[in-house]
């Protein structure tokens, strides 16, 4: 890595790099070696309050300037991400081990979207005049106040600024805390952000693990929690922003199923399920891990599945024609591991890789598991790697009501040439995010979130406005006021 694309300093603090000794040192391991490739230090209790002065202090001035004074500097940062694509995107595959052939495509980019988007949002925030009679009321749309984003490591870009151009549209300030498994990127955003224009203040990066995450979500000048990560974590942010009646929004993961039905573009389906399953080696919140196949294609299912699996390209994430990276780190991949032991252990047949590749860092080969049942741990605990689940399935009503059978609701898929059927199923489905003939695309238009346990809220699109920002409603009187005494 060059001097220029690693962050200066563990933290991005009141508009500039600050670096805290006195946080415990850990350390950023390139996926693809096993190597440390930085040092980055946790931020102390004095860092983190003074992230949260800067933030309340800066916020106030902020929401004062007009929306489109706003968005012009979240355009700006948009376009200043875009110029710098290439080394951002190095970046990206530095802390993640992602491929740059899908980090120049899906991250940065994802993530200038997201602020080009909300940039040219910020001038129309307006509230709404309601006559009655001699009399009327007004809204306003005001900002939370300061925000806290919790990133999780698998799109570390793009989650700090689908998280930072939503609250900075609004007039919020923003403490940011990335994954401690890839802290380098947010540093980055936040550097463009100010170079864009945006005062000191506005936007913080501090690092750590849980106890820093805590130490914000508990902090009485927070106003709103946005949190992208596990459930299990997400249930304890939640409890602890509700002890202080905190706004949240809450984007955990998913069981997601993916149903594709015997009139469905073979070609086409398998295409949707290795992007569903394989993409970032498949550590995706809303990846479609549970294909359920109609009887009647499963064999051409599995082995057009299998052909295409075999021209996957493993290899270094920095040579553009790798399409298949690493797991982002050691722990990661013991996980992984348990689960595909899991699976053989229960019954499931292995139809496809399933072994650790002899090389350096934490590769895993595609793996593809058939005759899966329901009840297998691998058909219902979210594994956050690259294993797919192949379920069969006969009839309409029995795929509808076993893809329904999971406490997750994050996203769901349908191929089918029967434009009916795939409206009826996706309506039947019980996910917050659904596709038809496609899967895991995230438009910055379109609204992103789970019902059931897979979250509260949603990202992107107009709704997210809601999200970080509240009604005022003034109620104005033109005539005398009656009282009883």
């Amino acid at each position: 890595m060059t001097h220029d694309t690693q962050p200066k300093a563990s933290h991005f603090v009141d508009g500039a790099y600050l670096e805290d000794k006195d946080g415990a040192a850990f350390p950023v391991i390139y996926p693809a070696s096993g190597e440390r490739i930085a040092t980055v230090h946790s931020a102390t209790p004095a860092t983190i309050d003074r992230a949260l002065d800067a933030a309340s202090r800066a916020q106030k001035d902020w929401a004062a300037m007009t929306g489109a004074q706003r968005g012009r500097i979240l355009r700006r940062a948009a376009d200043l991400m875009r110029e710098r694509n290439r080394e951002l995107s190095v970046l990206e595959t530095y802390d993640t081990g992602k491929p740059l052939q899908e980090t120049l495509v899906a991250d940065a980019t994802s993530g200038a979207d997201a602020l080009e988007y909300f940039g040219g949002l910020a001038a129309s925030l307006t509230g709404e005049h309601i006559q009655l009679g001699q009399d009327w009321v007004y809204t306003r749309r005001e900002p939370l106040g300061v925000c806290v984003g919790i990133g999780a490591w698998n799109y570390p870009t793009q989650i700090a600024c689908w998280k930072a151009a939503p609250a900075l549209a609004c007039g919020n300030a923003m403490v940011f805390k990335p994954s401690e498994t890839t802290p380098l990127c947010a540093l980055k955003v936040a550097e463009i952000l100010h170079e864009a224009g945006l005062p000191a203040g506005v936007f913080n990066v501090v690092q750590g693990a849980g106890e820093v995450g805590a130490a914000l979500v508990t902090d009485r000048r927070v106003a709103k929690v946005s949190l992208t990560g596990s459930v299990p974590t997400g249930k304890k942010v939640y409890a602890a922003a509700a002890a202080e009646m905190k706004h949240v929004t809450m984007e955990l993961g998913g069981k997601s199923p993916l149903l594709v039905f015997d009139d469905a573009d073979l070609d086409n389906a398998v295409g949707g399920a290795i992007l569903g399953n394989f993409y970032s080696s498949g550590q995706v919140c809303s990846n479609g891990t549970r294909v359920f196949v109609q009887k009647g294609i499963r064999g051409a299912f599995l082995d057009r599945l299998s052909e295409r699996l075999a021209g996957a390209v493993i290899g270094d994430p920095l040579d553009e024609a790798t399409n298949f990276g690493p797991l982002v780190s050691d722990a990661q991949m013991k996980i992984v591991q348990d689960y595909i032991a899991k699976g053989e252990a229960e019954g499931a047949r292995l139809a496809y890789g399933g072994k650790r590749l002899d090389r350096a860092g934490f590769y895993l080969e595609p793996t593809v598991f058939a005759d899966v049942t329901d009840d297998m741990t691998i058909a219902r605990e979210e594994i956050f790697g690259p294993v797919m689940a192949v379920l069969d399935f006969d009839t309409e009503e029995e795929a509808i009501a076993r893809a329904n059978a999971t406490r997750y609701g994050l996203s769901a898929g349908v191929f089918t040439q029967n434009i009916t059927r795939a409206h009826r199923v996706i309506a039947e489905l019980q996910a917050g995010t659904c596709f038809i003939n496609s899967y895991n695309d995230a438009p910055v238009e379109a609204p992103f979130g789970g019902v059931k346990l897979s979250g509260v809220g949603r990202e992107n699109s107009k709704e997210a406005v809601h999200h970080y920002s509240q009604l005022k409603s003034v109620y104005v009187r033109m005539g005398d006021v009656e009282a009883p005494f």
